[in-house]
Parts: structure tokens; sequence; C-alpha cells
């Protein structure tokens, strides 16, 4: 479902994927060859969301904001199964693992991981480079240069996906709204 919402309607590239069953409302942008998919919710009513270039949103998803703090998700990012982000910017070239949980005004640096269920606390500013896991979440290491190449296998695993599912509309088939 893709909505307006109070004069807000959603803008979504020519190149990205839409689920069916994703719900997409108000202030939302989604960039160039990114991907919403099934079950995701991006709920753009209080204040913008973002999803930017070549990134996904995986299944089950939440993507919510407060006022004075929008969701951005920068270009080449993962965003696993049933994550949450609420209020929060994630910035180019990272992985936000499964029901991971990121908080109001936490920053995710360039090029990092976020460890499936961890939980980011608010106003968290997460170091370029680095990974973080645990509840709550806590720097681990710093990634190395296998970690990079992961992040970005993710992403491009994901423009596949996409392009099959919209190969798939245009034969007919109702594998998506978009």
């Amino acid at each position: 479902m893709i909505r307006a919402y109070q004069g807000h309607s959603p803008r979504i590239a020519e190149t990205a994927y839409v689920a069916e069953s994703a719900v997409i409302i108000g202030r939302v942008e989604i960039g160039e060859n990114a991907s919403v998919w099934f079950g995701a919710v991006l709920r753009g009513d209080i204040d913008p969301i973002r999803v930017g270039a070549n990134s996904n949103v995986q299944d089950g998803c939440v993507l919510h904001t407060m006022a004075g703090s929008p969701t951005i998700v920068g270009d080449w990012v993962t965003v696993g199964h049933r994550a949450v982000l609420h209020g929060c910017r994630v910035e180019d070239h990272c992985l936000i693992g499964m029901a991971a949980v990121l908080l109001n005004d936490v920053v995710v640096g360039e090029g990092s991981i976020v460890a499936a269920g961890a939980v980011v606390a608010e106003k968290t500013a997460i170091p370029p480079g680095s990974l973080y896991l645990g509840v709550p979440a806590r720097l681990h290491r710093a990634l190395k240069e296998t970690d990079l190449a992961f992040i970005d296998m993710h992403a491009a695993h994901y423009l596949e996906y996409k392009e099959i599912y919209l190969n798939e509309m245009k034969k007919g088939s109702p594998a998506g709204a978009r």
C-alpha cells in the first residue's frame, strides 16, 4: 500500500521495487534501484524517511520517525529482516542485521555493521567502520576489508533480487506493487 498523508505523497524512483504488501506512507523517498520488501512499513507521517540508492529494506522492517528526527538510510545499505529504525541515520555502505533496533537520534557511521538482534540506545554515535553488537549494543571491533566487501555483497544480491521481481512484474506476475 502506497498512500499520501496530509498532502505528502511518497516519492519512489522508477527503478525502485516496492513489494505489494509493503506499506509506504507520507513523506517517504525511495532512491534509484532501492528495494522495500514484503511486510515492511515505512511511515513518514511525523518526519521524513529516505532510503538511498541501491539500498534494501527487507521483509518485516519498520522505519518510523519522531518530530525533529527523520530516518535516513544512505546508499548501498542493507536493513535486515524485522529490523526497526526509529528517527535515526544510517550512513552509506552499512549493514543492519536482522531484528536489530536503532532508536532515536542514533547515527551509524559509514561502512559499519550493527549485528542481528542488537539494540542501539538513543543518541548513540557509531564510528565509521565499526561492528556493534549486543543489548545494549557496544563496539565489538573495527571492521576489516573482508567485512566491508561482505556489506556490499549483500546489497548487490538485493539488486539482483529486485531485478528478478521487476522482470516478473513485466511478465504479468503479481510480484509487487511497483
